[in-house]
């Protein structure tokens, strides 16, 4: 029997506060298993309402949009990640190598996070589960347990830290 070995971990993040603890496990199961970290943020698509405006008042402006849209969440998401080095990590700059790549992708996020699993032959799948209440409640909750059914890899589910 062998034990299972991680070489490529895909860290699913909703830019939400409550991640840095996921993320914390992201890392040091990176550090552990000398394995790389993919980050995936996945934004949910504009609705049919939604689109529909936007390509009726800005037609030549929707892939421009839709791409500078993705860029700054980019932006941010790397903006974020060096504050969090440096604050939590005392910004040795080992850490932040673990890091590969930071995906950010439109789509259903159960959908696209097994899709980009399976692209990057992935071996353990990162999430959190945010146990606030209302509406982000039951989608994050419900992406985590169609992650569950959906992948063929493990998924390692974080909740937040207790207060």
């Amino acid at each position: 029997m062998s034990l299972p070995h991680y070489k490529t971990i895909l860290y699913a993040t909703d830019l939400s506060d409550g991640m840095p603890p996921v993320f914390r496990h992201a890392l040091s199961l990176a550090k552990t298993f000398e394995a790389k970290i993919i980050m995936l943020h996945v934004v949910a698509p504009l609705g049919a309402t939604g689109r529909a405006i936007v390509e009726t008042y800005l037609p030549d402006m929707v892939d421009q949009l839709r791409s500078e849209g993705m860029k700054k969440v980019v932006k941010n998401m790397r903006t974020r990640l060096q504050e969090f080095y440096a604050a939590e990590l005392g910004g040795d700059p080992k850490w932040s190598e673990l890091v590969s790549e930071i995906l950010v992708v439109s789509g259903r996020p159960a959908e696209e996070i097994c899709l980009h699993a399976e692209k990057h032959d992935v071996d353990l799948i990162l999430v959190g589960i945010n146990t606030t209440s209302g509406f982000a409640h039951g989608l994050l909750g419900s992406t985590a347990r169609k992650l569950m059914s959906m992948t063929k890899c493990p998924v390692l589910a974080v909740p937040p830290p207790k207060e």
